[in-house]
This record gives structure tokens, sequence and C-alpha cells, in this order.
């Protein structure tokens, strides 16, 4: 069996009612292009019906389609990397299984790589989104770039291109806790963006909430700088400054004015806050040490209960 050209990567968890549409379309956009290709969908423990149509689906193609079952769920990211490690292609496409980015919007990406780019990110025209959501991103997408200094216009746009050397790049670094478009960018020496189209969900629920979406973006910010570190010490440096000066301006006071009872609310609120940031950075801190356990104690990223594909000769 010759090896592919291209391989499109499709992480899926809960996607029962978008996959049959999104395979039909996926088929055919590929199949229109004229290269040999291969499509890895990695069932991320699933809880609905994903997985049987999955292996129907397999049965369906299985010259194009190859299944990964994790035995859990461990997140869209190492649903993907565990895709990194298989695939064969010499280009490789990610695409989120909501639809919310067309396959259409494939070839797109496919002739900048052509043309000599080594990672193509999207960055999604018009976003269908909420108002929350949407500037939320943009200050995400701010604060990111200036702590990290990885540009990138729309982070959680799933629909990009690597070149195989990139894709085997981030597949042999290792880590247990990653936000793959940025670690990618840290191995690309021409990267570039282009605008995709984004339509609205139709069907199913999006599997990130308020919490997961925080949880990322605390991956990427302490995965690819110790910017926080060096920002909190710095603001404890100015803040002790401050706290010695009133120290001794309380002090001075003192001693002109004698005793005085009006200021405890003050000295209570300033204590309050004093204790807050304390809390803040220990926080921070805890943020950079369980970093260092995961990667530590050497667990499996991911397991993988099975993979349907075809045998090579």
């Amino acid at each position: 069996m010759s090896r592919p050209y291209l391989s499109v990567i499709v992480p899926v968890y809960n996607e029962e009612e978008n996959l049959e549409t999104l395979f039909r379309r996926l088929t055919a956009v590929l199949d229109g292009m004229g290269r040999r290709y291969e499509i890895i969908m990695t069932n991320d423990g699933s809880a609905d019906s994903s997985g049987v149509l999955l292996h129907r689906l397999y049965q369906q193609r299985p010259d194009v389609l190859r299944v990964i079952e994790f035995n859990g769920n461990f997140g869209q990211h190492m649903a993907i990397m565990a895709a990194f490690e298989r695939v064969r292609g010499e280009i490789v496409v990610t695409l989120d299984a909501d639809l919310q980015n067309p396959p259409e919007e494939i070839p797109k990406l496919i002739a900048l790589v052509e043309q000599g780019y080594d990672v193509v990110g999207g960055y999604r025209k018009n976003r269908r989104d909420t108002w929350f959501r949407r500037t939320a991103s943009r200050i995400i997408n701010a604060v990111r770039a200036r702590i990290t200094h990885i540009e990138m216009r729309d982070q959680g746009c799933m629909l990009r291109a690597y070149r195989r050397r990139v894709v085997d790049q981030v597949a042999s670094s290792g880590e247990v806790s990653t936000f793959i478009p940025a670690l990618a960018y840290s191995f690309a020496s021409n990267p570039t963006e282009v605008e995709v189209e984004h339509v609205e969900r139709i069907r199913g629920q999006s599997k990130y909430n308020l919490y997961a979406l925080i949880r990322l973006n605390f991956d990427l910010m302490t995965g690819f700088s110790v910017v926080p570190l060096q920002l909190f010490t710095f603001f404890g440096f100015v803040v002790s400054l401050l706290s010695f000066a009133f120290v001794v301006y309380l002090f001075i006071r003192r001693l002109v004015i004698g005793p005085e009872v009006q200021g405890v609310f003050t000295l209570f609120a300033i204590l309050y806050f004093l204790v807050g940031i304390g809390i803040l950075g220990l926080g921070m801190i805890g943020e950079y040490i369980g970093r260092i356990y995961q990667e530590v104690r050497r667990r499996p990223r991911f397991t993988v209960k099975e993979i349907l594909q075809q045998d090579d000769d």
C-alpha cells in the first residue's frame, strides 16, 4: 500500500449527530482533490454511539479511514497527539468533528503548505459563537501573545495544516499537557494564517465549558512561558516596598499623633488584599509544580484500546 500524500485528523467526542454528515462531506472534498489520502478519527472515550458509528464508517471505507479507540476520555489534544504518532501523510490537517469549520476549506490550507509554509493556521471568518466567547477569546489571545510571544490570530480554531516534519517533532516532544497549535508554532520555521469559514453548530453541544477553557489557557500560558512567575515576583517586590513604606508611615504617625483606632478597617482591608495576592501566587506556583509532577511520574498520556486500519503491504 503506497503512503498517502495527505492525512486528515479528526478528534471525536460525543459527536454522533455529526459524524455521518462530516464523513460524507470530508471524503467528497478529498476525493475531488485527486490525491491519495487517509482520515484518522480518534474516539476520545465518547459516551454516546460515536464509537459504533465510527466502526460502521470504517466498514464503508476501510481504504481511507483509520480509527483509534481510546479506553477513556483524555482530551482533544491527546486525541490529536495519538493520531500524530501514527500519521503517514506528508501534509497533516486537523479538523473538529462539529462541522463549524467546513471540510470544504481544507484545499485552501493545502495550497498554502504546497507554496512552502510549514504550518498554516486558520482563523474564523464571522465567528458564530456567543458574544461572551468571542470577547473572552480576544482577551485571552492578547494575553497569550504577550506572555508566550506565539502569534496566533485565533488559537481556538483547530482547522490547521502542518508539514510532516513539524508533526513528527510535536509527537516526539512527549509532553503530558500541551497545546498543539502553540507547540507546532514553536517548531515552525515559516508559519502563516488564512481566513476560513465558520458556521453555527447545527447539532450537538460544545464540549468546552468555561472551566475547560480556563484550564486549557492555563496549560497554554504555563506550558510555554515563565512570564507569569516573573510578573508575580515583580508585583510582590513592588507590594513589599509599598508595604514597608506604609509601615514607616504608620510608625511615624503613631509617634506624632499617638494611638488611633480609626485605621483598623483600613489595615484589615490591606491585610486581606495581601493574603489574596499570596494565595494567587501559591496557585500560580502550584500550576508549574503540577506540570512538573505530571512529567516526572511518567504515566501514559493516553491509552489506546483498539485501532481499526488495513494492514500495510
